[in-house]
This record gives structure tokens, C-alpha cells and sequence, in this order.
């Protein structure tokens, strides 16, 4: 009956080219057909696959590969082996993976202040100077609304105003109207959901995604459409093909230093995929909290300001002062087209009537500080990212990353698909680490990765990558991993 279920709940196909294109070829340049399982069950764990995907027919991709279709019979049959394959008679041949672990949502939240190093969580700590210094105009200005009912379940008027301003300054012309203060962007995403998405729809999702964001979507009963984000970022092409085979009723993008893998999409992919969702009908969902924090390149525009005439009308852009100033600063914002910013209000006040003045006028205060607080920021992330960089060279030089051009995560490749054991391990270490399978949209995937967040000071992560390195050191026999049955065919 599993197998079934994943059969009929499948509804996307990989031709032959695009499987290709996401498979790793073996050094000798000609996949047998242990290569060929090999890399498709490495594409499968990374997540450039996705599970519950019909796998092109063995006559086309033996084709494309230039090898014999008992090549790819053989590779076939071995993933069907080691439960990373299900075939039904004439349904031909789906992706899967052998074990069926849930996701976890609140694994890595604790309060635990003791001695444990916790890279779990991306999120630094508040401008202190700046801070105190907003406090006190807050401060100043609350007595103008106690004596009024302080409810603003659109925002306060000034902070929409500030919001809107600063699109307008970074290239989108906005106003107060098509702002919607929320508490965090956590709240501004589900409420998109909630508003957008309806049980049983379609999200098209990058893989893999910020971990809440698809708790999210799954909370609403979406069904996730998966696209790569891989070492080189986004193929258009892979995510064009999936907007218009599915016809997602909304896409969720992070394009501005991608969490968890860093990437920053270029403009000319932002305005074929806005262009495409257009033409699809699909509305685009498009997470801009890390915008700020551009380390090694200039801020980029936002999203919308580079879709072309109408492209940009189905554009839905979340934002956030948690990673540009604290996260314990619960304010957030929509930005979108005054109509649907009314629709979200009403959807908001069945929950959550207003947000906390004295938060927003805090966050008021901040945002007329920024020009201050971001190169602070960014210059304080740019050292510590060098110093956990510098750190894990030393202690594991075996694995492998891309140092991200902005944002505040390295996605680490451990080399094999070990993540979620060595988090076990590590934690008795005093490190407290997420494995990849936190970020991918379908449980098990990515297992060889890890992200590691640069949010804290600078002299944490030696010691953090020293207690990394034993972790991995003491493992009795090393650390298991799904394989290959050791057969001939």
C-alpha cells in the first residue's frame, strides 16, 4: 500500500536531459551501472531529486547517457534494491527513500545557557548602542498613543511609512498602503499561506528551503513541489519546467542570500521567473529577511523591482528587522499591492488583532538608525564568517563549502550522508548543530550537510570546530550510511 501511495500521489516526470544534467559523472566519464545508481542516489540525498518523481523511462536516459539500456536496467534495479526506487506495472519508476522520518520543527530551540556552543540558530545578537538609543526615542513617543485603544492592525502609520520608504529608496516605489506590519516574518509568511493557499494546493519550493517556512507550508496541508538549489544555484529551466507541468498556486523563493546555501540569484533569472509565474498564474512568495546582509557584494534591489510591466503584480514580498537588527525585535512586514495588503489585515485580526506599539516604535527608531547599524553588522558577520572558516579548515579539512557572497550560514558538504549522527554526537560534545534534512523539503535528504551559522562572536568557533572534529574522531567504527547492496547483476 506505501508503494501505491507514493505512486499516485507522484504527478512530475524528469526527462531523460534533465536527470542528466542534476547526476555527478564518475571520474572515468562513462557511467556502469553502479555509477549510475551511485549518483542518482547521491542526487537523491542532496536533494537535487526530489522524492515522489518518475524517473525518465530506461530506453530515453540510456540514450542521453550514451550507455546501454541494460546499464540503465541495472542502475534501476539497484535503487529498487535499496529502497531509493518503487515501480508499479506500467506506472514506471518513482523516487523514494528507504526510511520515512518525520521532520522536526522545534529541535532547535532551547534555552539552555550552559556551556553548549549553539550553532543552530542564525540569528545575532542586538546593536547594543543603537538599541538602547531606540528604546529611549520609543520611550519618547508611547505617550502620544496610550491614551488611545493601540490597536493598528495594518501598523503603526509611521513605521508602514518607514518600511515603504525604504523600498522606494532601494528602487521599488512604495507606499504606506502596500505595507502590512506583522509580528516577524514568520507571521507575514503564514499569513500569506493562509490567505493564498488553500488544503491540498500546490507551493513550489526551492530544496532546500528555510526549515519554519515549510513547516509552514505543511501545517496548511500544501502539497511542496521541490526545485534544486544546488552548488551552482538555481537552474531556471528545472524551475520553469516545474511551474508549468504543476501549475503551483504559489511559489516561495529565497533569492537574496539563500538559506541555508548562500547563493544570490542573478537579476536576469529573477525576471524569467517572474515572467514565467506570471504566465503560469502563479504567485510569487519571495523572503527578503536576508537582503540586507550583503558581505561581499552591494545590496541587491528587491525582487519585484526587477520584474518587467504586469510580472510583478503577483509578487509577495516578506520581510524583517531580525537579521539586520535582533530577533527578539517580533516585527516584520508584506509588501504588496494594497488590495492584497487589505486581504491579509482581515485574515491577521482573527488571530492577532495588532501588533505591540512600543515594538514597532522601537522598530521606527531603528530603521532611521540602519545607515549606521547595517555596516556595522556586516563588517562584525564578514570576521566572524572568516573565523569559522578559518576554524573548520583546520580541525576538518576533509569537508567542503562555499563561502556565501552575504547572508549568515555556511552549508557545509561532510562528504558523506552522516549529518544527523554526527548532531547526536556532537551535542555530547557541546556543540549543538542542524543536519541538511532540517532544510529539505522531503525527510532524509540532504544528510550529508550541515549548516553552520557565523552569528556568534568571533572566538567561539575554534573551540566549536576543535569539538566538531572530535565528534567526527569518535565515532566507534565511523558513522553508518545508506548503501549499495554489494551485488553483480
Amino acid at each position: 500500500m506505501a508503494v501505491a501511495r507514493v505512486v499516485h500521489t507522484a504527478d512530475r516526470t524528469l526527462t531523460g536531459r534533465q536527470l542528466a544534467s542534476l547526476l555527478t559523472p564518475p571520474p572515468e566519464g562513462r557511467f556502469g551501472y553502479r555509477e549510475l545508481a551511485r549518483a542518482v542516489r547521491e542526487a537523491l540525498l542532496d536533494g537535487r531529486v526530489a522524492l515522489r518523481l518518475r524517473l525518465p523511462a530506461e530506453r530515453e536516459l540510456a540514450t542521453v547517457l550514451a550507455v546501454s539500456r541494460t546499464t540503465v536496467t541495472g542502475a534501476y534495479d539497484l535503487l529498487r534494491e535499496s529502497g531509493y526506487a518503487h515501480s508499479r506495472r506500467g506506472a514506471g519508476t518513482w523516487t523514494a527513500l528507504p526510511d520515512g522520518q518525520a521532520p522536526t520543527s522545534l529541535g532547535a530551540f532551547h534555552d539552555d545557557a550552559g556551556a553548549t556552543v549553539d550553532l543552530a540558530l542564525a540569528a545575532p545578537e542586538a546593536p547594543a548602542e543603537e538599541f538602547s538609543a531606540a528604546l529611549a526615542a520609543a520611550a519618547a513617543e508611547l505617550p502620544r498613543y496610550t491614551g488611545t485603544q493601540g490597536y493598528h492592525p495594518y501598523g503603526l502609520p509611521a513605521l508602514r511609512a518607514a518600511v515603504a520608504a525604504r523600498y522606494t529608496a532601494r528602487g521599488l516605489p512604495t507606499l504606506p498602503e502596500q505595507i502590512l506590519v506583522t509580528t516577524g516574518a514568520q507571521q507575514a509568511l503564514s499569513l500569506v499561506l493562509a490567505m493564498l493557499g488553500r488544503p491540498g494546493d500546490r507551493v513550489l519550493a526551492e530544496n532546500p528551503s528555510y526549515t519554519n517556512a515549510l513547516d509552514a507550508m505543511r501545517g496548511r496541508m500544501l502539497r511542496v513541489t521541490p526545485v534544486p538549489v544546488t552548488e551552482t544555484g538555481w537552474d531556471t529551466g528545472l524551475v520553469d519546467a516545474a511551474l508549468r507541468q504543476t501549475a503551483p498556486r504559489l511559489a516561495y523563493l529565497i533569492p537574496d542570500f539563500h538559506n541555508p546555501t548562500g547563493h544570490l540569484m542573478p537579476q536576469e533569472q529573477r525576471r524569467d521567473l517572474a515572467r514565467c509565474a506570471r504566465a503560469t498564474g502563479t504567485w510569487l512568495v519571495v523572503d527578503e529577511t536576508l537582503t540586507d546582509i550583503a558581505l561581499d557584494v552591494p545590496v541587491p534591489p528587491p525582487f519585484a523591482a526587477t520584474a518587467a510591466g504586469g510580472d510583478g503584480e503577483q509578487i509577495v514580498s516578506v520581510g524583517s528587522l531580525s537579521k539586520s537588527c535582533w530577533g527578539g525585535l517580533r516585527v516584520g512586514w508584506v509588501r504588496a499591492a494594497s488590495r492584497v495588503v487589505t486581504e491579509l489585515a482581515r485574515v491577521r485580526i482573527t488571530a492577532d488583532l495588532s501588533g505591540s506599539v512600543l515594538d514597532q516604535l522601537v522598530a521606527v527608531a531603528l530603521m532611521d538608525r540602519l545607515d549606521v547599524i547595517l555596516p556595522r553588522r556586516v563588517e562584525e558577520l564578514r570576521l566572524r564568517r572568516d573565523a569559522l572558516v578559518t576554524a573548520l579548515a583546520r580541525h576538518v579539512p576533509e569537508w567542503r563549502w562555499t563561502v556565501p557572497p552575504g547572508g549568515m550560514c555556511l552549508w557545509v558538504d561532510l562528504g558523506r550522508p552522516v549529518a544527523s549522527s554526527l548532531a547526536a554526537r556532537a551535542l555530547r560534545h557541546g556543540v549543538r548543530v542542524e543536519g541538511g534534512a532540517r532544510f529539505g523539503v522531503d525527510p532524509g535528504t540532504h544528510e550529508h550537510r550541515l549548516r553552520l551559522p557565523y552569528t556568534l562572536p568571533e572566538d567561539v568557533y575554534e573551540p566549536a570546530a576543535e569539538r566538531l572534529a572530535a565528534a567526527l574522531d569518535g565515532a566507534p567504527g565511523g558513522f553508518g550510511h545508506p548503501a549499495l547492496p554489494d551485488w553483480v547483476a
